[in-house]
């Protein structure tokens, strides 16, 4: 009975939930109604202790026993938590708190904001607040929120005397108890502990035309080594020719031709490639925003190239046709304003030796100008190899073709030769292309100066690679682990391929961010293999039983990962902005997909082909959390890709 009221709750705390991430109503979430029903949620927790006796059973005693320690953490935030905004002009004084500075601290020789500080004091105490970096007082919290661009600052103040600390315990009861389930040799997944897993998907195409007139690759690679500021940063003009390129015709290459290729061509032989290789988007929004795109190249206003110093020697960089500081003597101002013609005429006559000289001179004189302020040449070499690595869309192709031969091989293949030849082939292949994706994502670390995992593509990336390194160190084969591998990399390619490596925003500037990611990409990871398993064993039903085990033994720690994940991130949130919970539609819909493999996991049902069908259609929930939120719902955690 009581298992029955379990599951009810359960599934109307997640219709509310979702229901409650569609609707724009301040006030949802804090209803009587839905308090009461979070209510319901603890006390059902408590009573399946008792029924259970889970006091001989340490760590189910410590998972039930967070839930409603959690839910009283979150009422006593909402009962006597407080917050509010102190907007401060330096000198100001406002409750107790004065702003004796506010800095918007930059990256290196660009105008991209790296942090923002506040110099405050606090009842006559310094205090330094930025972000990430919060100032406690007396109880009270300042973040640092906002800033209004004439030297003033926004703080928030957060006050909860009771909600966090008591939040805070039920995380560490939850964390502990997912722990002891792990190490407790009594504990079902330990009493699990064999298997393997299986999986299953997907297939594109592309087309091909004559490709118009450009420069040789050689000339057209000596412009890519010139720096450019490009999204925020300073980076080789390489970089933005592989996105300009990537924007336009939807991989970083075009009929054979490199990027810079594709770019030069544009800017010196624009009559001819208007005429054959004028992009299409899919509606006439996507087609005025690549021609726009192209205009900016045309036009030269987006390669912002020549760097040059103000009247205060703060270096900023220009284009041939931005306003230039008056201190620009005339012979530079001649430069900026006629090079690119002058590269114009070289192309005209076909002086294509001449055009890469003028190319490596101008690199010259960007490094003599901006010296001291560009990125170190371990790192341009670094984003030049990242750059080579990840033209083209092989990748998820091969792996899906590869992945569904394999596949079929193993569920309908005869005899053992065949197929051993095929998993040990299908192992060196998810090998390499874990170790491919391990170089590429170091690299993209060391050109970003942090760890990439705050972007689509990148997260996308990342979680490729944790299901090649699961699949290396597990010994999972065949075509399970291509096929996963290979949809994480259509999707990744679809998304947008591969967008600029840019600098973080200050926000993200946090170590937590990189752990939270990571957390969550693996249960995605592991919640991925556990429906392609489902299909398998779907497609198999001699084999269900056992591909069950295997599903349960991926379960366990797919939800413990979330969970943590969840922990972490509320944590971050706690830290950054003074809220470790806001019901952003992103931590919902985490939520609800914690929640909801958290049936196949208690559930007794006798019914293994219930039981698959189930964890296949419960990967819409992590679909919905991570593309969906982006697409339909966004909120704070919706990020472009």
């Amino acid at each position: 009975m009581m298992k029955k009221v379990n599951v009810t709750l359960l599934v109307l705390t997640v219709i509310a939930m979702a229901v409650g991430t569609f609707l724009s109503r301040d006030g949802y979430y804090g209803a009587w109604w839905f308090v009461a029903l979070l209510a319901l949620d603890a006390v059902a927790a408590v009573v399946t202790i008792v029924q259970r006796k889970y006091w001989r059973s340490p760590h189910n005693l410590l998972i039930y026993a967070s839930v409603p320690v959690m839910l009283l953490g979150g009422l006593l935030t909402m009962l006597t938590g407080e917050q509010e905004t102190l907007a401060l002009q330096p000198g100001e004084e406002r409750e107790g708190v004065t702003l004796e500075r506010f800095e918007v601290v930059r990256y290196p020789g660009t105008q991209t904001p790296m942090d923002f500080v506040s110099q405050v004091t606090i009842d006559g105490e310094p205090y330094t607040i930025s972000m990430n970096n919060i100032a406690r007082h007396r109880g009270y919290r300042y973040y640092q929120e906002d800033y209004d661009g004439q030297g003033g600052s926004t703080l928030r103040v957060a006050h909860d005397p009771w909600g966090i600390g008591v939040t805070y315990a039920g995380y560490a009861l939850l964390v502990a108890g997912l722990l002891w389930m792990f190490l407790d040799r009594r504990s079902r997944f330990r009493h699990l502990l064999k298997g393997t897993a299986v999986l299953a998907l997907l297939f594109l195409a592309q087309t091909a035309t004559a490709a118009p007139r450009t420069l040789p690759r050689d000339v057209a690679a000596k412009m890519g080594e010139q720096y450019v500021l490009y999204k925020g940063r300073v980076c080789p003009l390489q970089t933005l020719a592989k996105d300009f390129t990537t924007k336009l015709y939807g991989k970083a290459t075009y009929q054979g031709l490199t990027s810079e290729q594709v770019l030069v061509g544009w800017m010196f032989y624009y009559a001819d490639w208007a005429e054959e290789a004028m992009p299409q988007g899919k509606n006439q929004r996507a087609t005025e925003e690549k021609q726009a795109l192209v205009q900016s190249v045309a036009g030269s206003t987006l390669l912002k190239i020549y760097p040059l110093r103000d009247s205060t020697g703060a270096l900023q960089w220009y284009s041939q046709n931005d306003p230039l500081p008056l201190t620009v003597g005339d012979d530079e101002y001649l430069f900026v304003r006629k090079q690119l013609g002058y590269c114009q005429e070289l192309v005209v006559e076909g002086d294509f030796e001449t055009l890469a000289q003028v190319f490596e001179k101008t690199r010259e004189y960007q490094e003599k100008q901006a010296a001291g302020l560009l990125p170190s040449a371990a790192r341009v070499q670094a984003e030049r190899l990242c750059n080579a690595l990840t033209t083209g869309r092989w990748l998820p192709m091969v792996l899906l073709a590869i992945g569904l031969v394999a596949f079929g091989i193993s569920l309908w293949g005869k005899g053992t030769k065949i197929k051993a030849v095929v998993h040990g082939g299908t192992t060196l292949l998810v090998a390499a292309t874990t170790l491919y994706l391990l170089l590429v994502f170091v690299l993209r670390w060391v050109v970003g100066g942090h760890v990439p995992l705050a972007g689509g593509y990148d997260t996308m990336n990342f979680l490729t690679l944790v299901i090649g390194v699961a699949a290396v160190s597990t010994g999972v084969h065949g075509g399970t682990p291509l096929l996963a591998m290979g949809f994480c990399q259509l999707v990744a390619m679809m998304s947008g391929s591969n967008p600029p490596v840019t600098n973080l925003m200050p926000v993200l500037n946090s170590p937590l961010l990189t752990v939270h990611v990571a957390v969550i990409m693996m249960a995605y990871a592991l919640f991925l293999f556990v429906a392609l398993n489902s299909v398998a064993a779907l497609l198999r039903p001699a084999q269900r039983e056992k591909m069950r085990r295997t599903t349960l033994l991926m379960l366990y720690p797919a939800e413990a990962l979330l969970a943590v994940g969840i922990i972490i991130g509320a944590v971050w949130a706690n830290i950054s902005w003074g809220t470790y919970w806001s019901w952003d539609p992103k931590e919902v819909w985490a939520l609800i997909t914690l929640i909801v493999y958290l049936y196949p996991l208690s559930a007794s049902s006798k019914s293994t082909t219930w039981f698959h069908v189930y964890c296949l259609v419960a990967l819409v929930s992590v679909a919905v959390t991570y593309f969906g939120v982006n697409l339909l719902l966004g909120g704070m955690h919706a990020y472009g890709t």
